[in-house]
């Protein structure tokens, strides 16, 4: 316990210092604290996961800010606590927004089983598994390997496409990269 402990103390200290490992080893240990919170507030695994992702967004961008006198688990869970109640302050707000939600929804589960040229390359090339495996992956995160991987955008692209922050991009692949490699083991 007292290992891990400091290694979270040292992976914070870094973070700081803009270190994408020790960013990254934060988002795998602490992952399934936030969205199981979440999913126990929202009820619902889409919200959970974009409030989840939106709070690891917030929190390595504002990580300067973190007083490592304090639990980093209780700030992350404060910064997700309070993007969801911003989240249900917006929804109240604006009536219109359900509707505008279920028809994104409808266009982002619309499944596309018409093979592109990097599904004909990825073929000739051997890799028809790979390409299996990232079409389990939920849409949204098909489009961001679709986009980094296969379009080679950089995350500012990837950001002005998805009209998106730059730090959600990143948490975004992170998290899909995250779930392809669990898919990769499973098989």
């Amino acid at each position: 316990m007292e290992i891990k402990s400091e290694r979270i103390q040292l992976s914070i200290q870094l973070a700081k210092k803009g270190d994408q490992n020790a960013f990254r080893f934060l988002l795998d240990t602490y992952w399934n604290d936030v969205y199981g919170f979440q999913l126990t507030r929202t009820k619902n695994e889409n919200d959970a996961e974009d409030i989840t992702i939106q709070t690891f967004s917030k929190a390595f961008d504002k990580i300067d800010t973190f007083n490592e006198q304090y639990e980093f688990k209780t700030w992350l869970m404060t910064i997700s606590k309070n993007l969801h109640i911003d989240l249900i302050r917006k929804r109240k707000s604006s009536i219109a927004h359900k509707a505008i939600q279920a028809s994104d929804d409808a266009i982002f589960n619309v499944p596309d089983d018409a093979p592109t040229a990097e599904d004909i390359l990825i073929q000739e090339q051997n890799l028809a598994k790979l390409l299996k495996y990232i079409k389990k992956l939920k849409p949204h995160y098909q489009e961001m390997i679709q986009l980094r991987y296969f379009q080679e955008m950089t995350y500012e692209e990837i950001s002005e496409t998805i009209e998106e922050p730059i730090n959600n991009v990143k948490v975004k692949l992170l998290r899909a990269k995250k779930l392809l490699a669990e898919i990769i083991k499973k098989k």
